[in-house]
């Protein structure tokens, strides 16, 4: 099992996401913190696949997992003792908006 940490930006990102989608449907919001928290889960136990980010600057390093139901990346960045959530995007979201945070 590997350690997932979470940056306060990315939390903050599904934290609004949620609120957005609650707001158009009850229960939605909900279904999206349970889509969110199943990858989380799964990217824990080392199940769910990352797929390398184009155009990341360390390709090596930074992937995403692309949530099914909803239009979100969950930007990953794996170092050796880790994987940090660098971001929770919204695919019409302006392109590599979360890079300065790979700095972190």
């Amino acid at each position: 099992m590997r350690r997932v940490r979470l940056l306060e930006d990315a939390a903050q990102e599904a934290i609004e996401a949620a609120a957005w989608y609650e707001h158009e449907r009850v229960g939605l919001g909900q279904e999206f913190v349970r889509a969110l928290d199943t990858a989380l889960d799964l990217l824990e136990e080392e199940i769910i696949p990352l797929i390398p980010m184009s155009g990341a600057g360390d390709r090596q390093r930074v992937k995403r997992i692309i949530l099914k139901r909803f239009p979100y990346d969950i930007v990953v960045l794996e170092r050796p003792d880790e994987v940090l959530i660098v971001a929770v995007a919204h695919h019409s979201r302006r392109p590599g908006y979360w890079r300065h945070r790979l700095r972190t």
